[in-house]
């Protein structure tokens, strides 16, 4: 499907971009494959990168600007999004820029994609979305609802719109472990609560959902992707082997523990061998088989949990991976 075709990526020179940018070159040569972002900084360093490669296009931009979305958009058979106001605290004391980017930008994004005719477009989400209890998680909730019901406005022929939602991305800039590491010679790591777990994912198996995504998708589902746990005790320990450790308590607009599929949801969602997809309720779309595509309804009081998980990561586990890519983690 993405063999040969031109792929545009909104928020392109973030982390997410970076990992999504050579595997897919690698795996699909797509003829054309352009990062559209707002940070010319950014795009100068990444285009060091891929100067040489004709394929790969740089575009300035913002989500919040429809007719340049618009522009941009124009020849373009498949978007993956993954611009957002990310940071919880930074969305918090500045909520009003975060709607304009995560709520308006989306519903931009929505409108631009099918008048430009966008084959399908593939939304990035955040385990925070579910049962939001932060405003970041709030407009990524809004979010992910406009591209589920996005598929109602494009019709049954056009713009396919699908989200992918998954945790912690494991190294990313601005995330705990290059936190921890960035302090270690401190001696004293902070802990905001001994309690506290999170969902772990490589940013690989983000890309590798988002793919699995477009294969898949008739339109309206939301991805989850099974992934481990961890308690933020052992993600300090991996991160900085013999630090103390002081607790500071929960920041605001945190949890202690984070969510990617609520008891509301557990209605709609099939479990298969390494996702859950979540259909969506409006137009009965949940009983489609096409959508289904036999996957085995969960238990009507399932929830997706990082402290009711089944699979946990080891310290041990998360070190060596540290190790391996120690020059990458917060880098990119």
């Amino acid at each position: 499907m993405l063999t040969n075709s031109s792929i545009l990526i909104t928020g392109g020179t973030g982390s997410f971009g970076h990992t999504f940018v050579p595997m897919t070159l690698k795996k699909y040569n797509p003829h054309r494959l352009v990062i559209f972002s707002r940070d010319e900084m950014k795009q100068w360093e990444m285009a060091k990168i891929y100067g040489h490669d004709e394929r790969v296009r740089f575009f300035i931009g913002d989500v919040r600007d429809k007719d340049r979305l618009a522009r941009a958009l124009h020849g373009i058979d498949y978007v993956v999004h993954a611009a957002a106001t990310k940071i919880v605290p930074t969305a918090e004391y500045n909520p009003f820029e975060c709607v304009k980017t995560n709520i308006n930008g989306a519903m931009n994004l929505i409108d631009a994609a099918i008048d430009q005719g966008v084959k399908g477009v593939v939304a990035l989400s955040t385990d925070k979305a579910s049962s939001p209890a932060n405003l970041y998680g709030a407009t990524k909730l809004v979010s992910d609802k406009l591209f589920v019901a996005g598929n109602s406005y494009s019709g049954k022929d056009s713009t396919k719109f699908s989200v992918v939602r998954y945790g912690n991305v494991m190294g990313s800039r601005g995330s705990v472990i290059p936190f921890f590491m960035s302090i270690a010679d401190k001696g004293v790591l902070p802990i905001t609560d001994e309690r506290m777990t999170r969902f772990m994912i490589t940013l690989e198996q983000g890309v590798e959902l988002v793919w699995h995504a477009f294969e898949d998708m008739v339109g309206g589902e939301i991805y989850v992707k099974k992934i481990p746990s961890m308690n933020i005790v052992d993600i300090a320990k991996a991160s900085v082997p013999n630090s103390s450790h002081q607790v500071v308590g929960i920041r605001p607009g945190e949890k202690l523990h984070e969510q990617m599929i609520g008891y509301e949801d557990a209605l709609y969602t099939y479990e298969y061998h390494e996702h859950y997809k979540i259909l969506p309720a409006i137009h009965n779309w949940c009983e489609d088989p096409e959508r289904i595509n036999g996957g085995k309804k969960v238990a009507p009081d399932f929830t997706y949990s990082s402290d009711n998980n089944t699979e946990w990561m080891s310290i041990e586990f998360l070190q060596t991976w540290i190790n391996q890519y120690r020059d990458k983690v917060g880098k990119i």
